[in-house]
């Protein structure tokens, strides 16, 4: 497998692998990983859709791609998905993915011609004393010492910033400033987190800084990430012959290890209530969905907090990991991930509005009308004085196909929900929905008098509870995550966010689908290049290299003094690598 960009090799299509037409496919876990490596599968590697079976715990595909719930108890969306032009494995997915909404287009046509006539923009990014303009604007506030850090972060070498956190490398005036808040509100990031994941982000994203502050940067589907993402795939999928058995609990995969080879050789799951499994053969392929940001996730509603329940269970994607990393050290360190409960969980809650009063607070606030169809907040709404620090959004409505007129769905999460908040004196992980409600009318301006009867019977609130919905921005070094696919490994690989692709950051649809690709193009040996990272540093090494070959190869002088530093920088490492220093 190799890395490409440019046109030639993204329109090439692939000849059919050698000996595909005898392999057989199982994957672990519905998620947008399993779904877009079994798509590739087919598209790519010409594998026939009757000879994949993905296997899920649950009911419900699309992993953490949620959008659920009615008009009468409430919608449900545990969260959303925040894209740019330059998710190079999405696009190209989904360009071959059939539209539901507009016949004869693609997914990708849909969602390019959508975001081309209603472009994002977010007019209030934050807000401050109870609805009011907090007035960041676009300035980061980032003093020469912040911005000496974050340089620093960005040159750093990976293994320099192993099992480092944030507030390791950063000092207070970076952690005061607006950049911070717009950057960990958006991204959920929180001081104890990974440097080494936040050095990647902003690598990832350095092309669309100046699109931070108010969010024109990104773009976002026309309904929830269910309908508009899981559904169109699902759909193809199965017409071409693709079985999704849920019920099903894979409890391991068993392997046979050998100094020269890993090989898996079983499958054993729990399916219905009753014990099997599968034996692999050479040509039985196994893409593996270790770990979970959504395992344990607990609904509760408008009169019941959601439970919070960190407990890792026998038949869930944690324990599955627990038993795979227990043969091979090469498969990774699962609790590196699942055991710090209070670093990785935060909550969020669906809000279903009833009462057409709110929707006008929501108006004041995002400065356009809530069911034009078109962008609304335009992003997430940051309140910087929030206890719990609190988000929240209103994506374009509808926001589910069936959600009635007279109803808009809001997201909402807060970062620190151990925390009292300022007008339910309690922490949100024990809030009720109702008294949810109450704390973000309060942040809307809502008059104290008429926040708790209209919190009562104007909004239907589901809270949920993640215990380990940021686990993969927890320190961590180069191996604690098992690689896409493992040194010498022949008919399995690792896929969704806890694998190790190593170029480009997490937490994103992008993520899921990049792995997908890389195992799929690895195991079948695909003559097609996977798309490199757009702006990473790998395009820093393609330009490194062509300044060899212009320069014949003479060094650069480097003064003494300054050789130590940039030798122990990215930059200096490709630099050396190609002998210019």
């Amino acid at each position: 497998m190799y890395y490409s960009k440019g046109n030639y090799e993204a329109f090439a299509r692939p000849r059919k692998p050698a000996g595909v037409d005898q392999k057989s496919a199982y994957l672990v876990g519905s998620g947008l990983a399993s779904l877009a490596a079994a798509a590739f599968l087919i598209r790519d590697g010409q594998m026939k859709g009757e000879r994949i079976t993905i296997l899920e715990a649950s009911g419900t595909d699309g992993g953490a791609l949620d959008g659920a719930g009615d008009a009468q108890t409430g919608w449900l969306i545990r969260g959303g998905r925040e894209m740019e032009d330059h998710f190079e494995c999405l696009w190209d997915l989904y360009r071959s993915i059939p539209s539901l909404e507009v016949e004869g287009a693609s997914v990708l046509d849909e969602f390019y011609w959508l975001n081309k006539d209603d472009p994002n923009v977010s007019l209030q990014r934050a807000t401050i004393e109870r609805g009011r303009d907090a007035g960041t604007g676009m300035d980061f506030t980032l003093t020469r010492r912040a911005r000496k850090e974050l340089v620093q972060l960005v040159l750093a070498l990976p293994e320099q910033l192993h099992d480092k956190r944030i507030n390791e490398v950063f000092g207070e005036d970076f952690l005061a400033s607006n950049f911070w808040l717009y950057w960990r509100t958006m991204f959920a990031f929180e001081e104890w987190h990974s440097a080494l994941e936040m050095k990647l982000y902003v690598q990832r994203f350095i092309h669309h800084i100046d699109g931070l502050p108010d969010f024109s940067a990104l773009k976002f589907t026309k309904y929830n990430q269910y309908e508009s993402l899981v559904l169109p795939l699902v759909t193809w999928l199965r017409k071409h012959g693709v079985k999704i058995q849920f019920d099903t609990k894979v409890m391991n995969v068993r392997f046979d290890l050998e100094p020269e080879h890993k090989v898996a050789r079983r499958i054993d799951w729990v399916h219905a209530g009753r014990t099997g499994g599968v034996d692999l053969g050479d040509d039985d392929l196994v893409f593996i969905t270790n770990g979970s940001l959504v395992e344990n996730s607990e609904w509760g509603d408008h009169r019941t907090p959601a439970k919070f329940d960190p407990v890792v269970r026998d038949g869930g994607s944690w324990h599955l990991w627990r038993n795979i990393a227990a043969q091979d050290a090469s498969f990774g360190n699962p609790d590196k991930f699942c055991t710090h409960v209070e670093e990785s969980q935060w909550a969020s809650a669906s809000i279903t509005t009833l009462d057409p009063r709110i929707p006008a607070y929501i108006e004041k606030i995002a400065r356009r009308p809530t069911r034009s169809g078109k962008v609304v907040t335009g992003g997430i709404v940051s309140v910087r004085d929030s206890s719990w620090l609190l988000s929240w959004t209103v994506n374009r409505q509808p926001h589910f196909k069936a959600q009635p007129d007279h109803q808009t769905v809001v997201w909402f999460y807060g970062l620190f929900t151990d925390c009292p908040g300022d007008y339910v004196k309690k922490p949100m992980r024990e809030c009720t929905g109702e008294e949810i409600t109450q704390e973000w009318l309060y942040h809307l301006g809502v008059p104290p008098g008429e926040i708790d009867e209209l919190a009562a019977t104007g909004a239907i609130t589901r809270p949920c509870m993640m215990p380990f919905i940021t686990a993969f921005f927890l320190p961590r070094n180069g191996t604690d995550r098992p690689k896409v696919v493992p040194d010498r490994a022949r008919n399995f690989a690792f896929i969704g966010q806890f694998a190790e692709s190593t170029r480009d950051c997490i937490f994103t649809t992008e993520y899921s689908v990049r792995t997908g690709m890389e195992a799929v193009y690895q195991l079948l040996d695909i003559e097609r290049g996977v798309p490199e990272v757009f702006g990473s540093v790998y395009d820093v090494r393609e330009l490194i290299k062509s300044t060899v070959f212009l320069r014949d190869r003479k060094k650069l002088p480097v003064p003494a003094f300054a050789k130590r530093y940039v030798e122990k920088t990215i930059v200096g490492r490709l630099l050396e690598e190609y002998g210019l220093i």
